[in-house]
């Protein structure tokens, strides 16, 4: 593995410095877990991952503190950190699992294990390579090697088990790497369960999917093969929802969103906060078809309303995962609004449902990229060159508001300026004049001062 091309070269001084201080001590440091994969994978890794053998954690910590700075951050078992690299250091681990949830284990560091014996506790077979970066030696005892030759994904041991969040690994695992699922793995996850999992470890899994998976729609089909869209009711409902074969020939809505997907992440723009929100948004965007799907007389496959319904299921989805009241913002306007671009070129709406819109979901740049991956969701009937979005980005850009609601220009000191006397009315007032500035009835601050002025005349004469 040629560490250069994969890690920084701050990085790769420090990992051979590494090694060759513990060597001299008489241990050994090797580079292990995700790191290792990607290397062979051919990719770069942000993170840096080495065990240290043979030595105890104070003398490991009394050699590297004089070239490096650490955080001892679990001192007591032998864990410790970089400051300003990325590298973490560990001593190989025993792990004892003493109850049901994540929490419930007995954590030993071992010096004296055995990278063979270490390996036992990894996930998947391809996470459990080490690389002595001293010797160029690889030590592969679960075959990852091949695994990863043959894009297979496979459990290392019977102890795979003790941590149900190893499916949700395993489906971002497929999705990022173009992997297929061992049966026999597919079998010990469908023994599991996340009933133990708090959200937030569910959450990284779910975000890592969306933000670094290729192939989203190969990891969900897991999530499926492995019996756990019980767990996710919202995406459960998609599976044999039916759909229009003339608008959706390429099947039910569980198929539509996969490959909704697949165009969201071919599209990314590198900016997580703006990829995790029209990512969820996108795997979110039909939960109200389920409930609204009927045939009509003519045996016609329609889902009317279903934009409309969307929300309360994405809010319900959105809540095992996560409590951040700026996901629920952001993401929730984005479903209920996903069809707008198309019914507004459609109609060739002005510019007063226009600012409304971009009002209502925040952001027009990243509604439209919703509604394109929504667009590519229907093979083999490929994407037009997208007019309604084209459309609506250039009437936005020019009103200034693609990529921010348009910003209220009365505030409440034009109020006071005015004399008005702080109460009940001002917000009434100021809500009034923002509709009013959202209509067109004035675009800047005299002729909205004077709306102002005419509404505290009218409002006095009463």
């Amino acid at each position: 593995m040629d560490l250069a091309a994969h890690i920084t070269a701050q990085q790769k001084k420090a990992v051979f410095e590494i090694a060759d201080q513990i060597h001299s001590a008489g241990g050994r440091a090797l580079l292990v877990g995700g790191c290792v994969r990607d290397g062979l994978l051919g990719l770069h890794s942000k993170d840096i991952d080495m065990e240290i053998y043979g030595l105890d954690p104070r003398v490991i910590e009394a050699i590297l503190s004089k070239s490096f700075s650490l955080n001892a951050v679990g001192r007591a078992f032998g864990v410790f950190i970089l400051k300003g690299l990325n590298i973490d250091l560990a001593l190989p681990r025993r792990e004892l699992q003493t109850g049901p949830k994540h929490t419930d284990f007995k954590i030993d560091g071992d010096p004296d294990m055995t990278p063979q014996e270490a390996a036992t506790r990894r996930d998947f077979t391809i996470n459990a390579i080490s690389y002595d970066p001293l010797t160029e030696e690889w030590i592969d005892p679960y075959d990852g090697f091949s695994d990863l030759s043959k894009r297979r994904l496979r459990h290392v041991s019977p102890a795979f088990i003790e941590d149900p969040l190893r499916v949700l690994r395993g489906m971002q695992f497929i999705a990022r790497f173009n992997l297929v699922a061992d049966p026999e793995t597919i079998t010990l996850c469908a023994s599991l369960n996340p009933k133990h999992l708090p959200s937030e470890r569910l959450w990284e899994e779910w975000k890592k999917l969306l933000l670094k998976g290729s192939d989203i729609q190969a990891g969900l089909e897991f999530l499926k093969d492995c019996d756990w869209l019980t767990y996710f009711p919202e995406l459960k409902a998609l599976v044999a929802c039916p759909q229009d074969p003339e608008w959706h020939p390429e099947g039910d809505v569980w198929t539509h969103t996969g490959y909704c997907l697949n165009a969201y992440a071919s599209q990314r723009i590198g900016d997580e906060w703006e990829d995790l929100v029209v990512g969820l948004a996108v795997l979110c965007h039909d939960f109200g078809k389920p409930e609204t799907t009927v045939r009509d007389t003519d045996q016609r496959i329609r889902s009317h309303a279903h934009d409309i319904k969307g929300p309360p299921p994405t809010k319900n989805f959105l809540e095992r995962l996560t409590r951040q009241k700026k996901i629920f913002e952001d993401v929730l306007p984005l479903v209920e609004h996903h069809m707008r671009p198309l019914a507004l070129y459609r109609d060739r709406a002005g510019l007063s449902a226009i600012r409304r819109l971009a009002a209502r979901v925040r952001r027009i740049d990243r509604l439209v990229r919703v509604a394109y991956a929504d667009k590519c969701g229907r093979p083999p009937i490929p994407p037009d060159d997208f007019p309604e979005g084209k459309w609506l980005l250039e009437a936005t850009r020019k009103l200034d508001i693609e990529s921010q609601a348009p910003k209220p220009l009365m505030q409440g000191r034009h109020l006071l300026d005015l004399g008005a006397q702080p109460g009940p009315s001002f917000g009434e007032i100021l809500n009034q004049a923002y509709e009013a500035q959202l209509d067109g009835t004035f675009d800047d601050e005299k002729n909205g001062i004077s709306f102002l002025r005419q509404k505290l005349s009218d409002l006095g004469a009463k």
